[in-house]
């Protein structure tokens, strides 16, 4: 009797290893399976969050110093201009009109397209080459010119005090114009390393297509010492909508 009872928990022990195998390979794929889902629903979370509501950038020059630093990351609201309208003073991104970059290098091999698949699914901040970012002057119907007897610009007759974000001089181009419609005039608070509207009055005045905005300007996320929400200036409420 004792032999043979074991040589039958042999056999049991022999029966039971592929069972456990096979239970633990079901649950090996049942993980794999949830990973899975949870990592394509994220992508997809974040693909449609990129496309229709928020997008990252870097900042590519020191055009916005000091509001906005060389390389600083920003996160631009798409919602804002679908719902309400382009104001004076706002900080936009946007897209190259023509003319204005040169044109962008992309990355090469794998490191590149590695960028680029991450860049579109927002998991990296944009850096095409192909947008820029500035503050918005003067909107459509609007006369923007410069400069006055204090070297600033003035819109629709009235002068503009704008120390709170401006850096440097402002009178580097003399110009009057007025804005077309469905157009914009937008510069640089750097005033002194913007090539921006001034820099390209020979095209529609220096104005960009309303339609090449990207969207507003709304937070400033990295670096961390720098995190801060972006709040239009007010200076412009004087002249009102």
């Amino acid at each position: 009797m004792e032999e043979l009872n074991t040589e039958a928990d042999t056999v049991e022990s022999s029966e039971s290893a592929p069972t456990q195998k096979m239970s633990l390979l079901k649950q090996v794929l049942h993980w794999l399976r949830e990973t899975m889902f949870v990592v394509v629903l994220a992508i997809a979370l974040s693909v449609i969050l990129r496309t229709f509501f928020f997008q990252a950038f870097y900042v590519p020059s020191e055009s916005m110093m000091q509001t906005l630093q060389l390389n600083d990351r920003i996160l631009v609201s798409k919602l804002s201009y679908t719902f309400g309208d382009i104001h004076r003073g706002d900080v936009i991104v946007f897209t190259d009109p023509g003319g204005w970059l040169d044109k962008p290098t992309k990355q090469q091999g794998l490191r590149g397209k590695i960028t680029e698949i991450f860049t579109f699914v927002g998991l990296l901040p944009a850096n095409s080459g192909t947008d820029l970012v500035k503050r918005v002057i003067g909107i459509p119907g609007d006369r923007v010119q410069c400069c006055t007897d204090n070297g600033r610009i003035s819109v629709n007759g009235v002068e503009i005090n704008e120390k709170e974000y401006v850096n440097g001089d402002t009178n580097q181009v003399v110009f009057d114009i007025t804005v077309p419609e469905g157009r914009l005039f937008v510069m640089g608070d750097n005033r002194g390393s913007s090539s921006d509207s001034r820099f390209h009055l020979t095209d529609v005045s220096g104005t960009i297509p309303m339609d090449n905005v990207v969207g507003q300007v709304v937070m400033r996320v990295w670096p961390l010492d720098r995190f801060s929400t972006m709040i239009a200036p007010t200076i412009f409420a004087i002249l009102g909508d």
